[in-house]
């Protein structure tokens, strides 16, 4: 297993846990951001439950939002930092409304991976543009 992979479902994990709520919308996009991104292309999908629930057990130690921000960081080559925020900026956006909770940790997620404000409004609008309703 590859750790670009782990780090990016860690990261889609963590916003859709940001709000204590992981919703079914969330759910549903993380499996098809795993099935259909062609990073995802040599992950064995079998493994996504099991890293999700890595996640999840490491966000619940002690500073565990911390710890898995690290795991995060630590993962990604500098090339898949601004795909890690595409990512969470759709799994955030899933289920039609951000959360605060989920805003606020967006905005730690752009800077701890040191996506600049231009990348990152460009990525947040292609959420925005992608995700938006009648």
């Amino acid at each position: 297993m590859s750790q670009h992979h782990t780090a990016l479902v860690y990261t889609m994990v963590l916003v859709s846990a940001a709000d204590s709520e992981m919703t079914d919308s969330e759910l549903k996009t993380i499996g098809e951001i795993v099935s259909h991104l062609p990073v995802f292309a040599d992950y064995d999908t079998q493994n996504l439950t099991k890293d999700a629930q890595a996640c999840a057990e490491l966000l619940s130690g002690d500073d565990g939002l911390e710890a898995v921000l690290s795991k995060i960081v630590e993962g990604l080559p500098a090339k898949l930092k601004e795909t890690a925020y595409a990512v969470a900026l759709d799994v955030a956006a899933a289920d039609g409304a951000a959360s605060q909770e989920e805003l606020r940790l967006l905005e730690m997620l752009r800077y701890r991976l040191a996506v600049g404000r231009l990348p990152a409004a460009a990525i947040e609008r292609g959420a925005r543009a992608r995700y938006t309703r009648l």
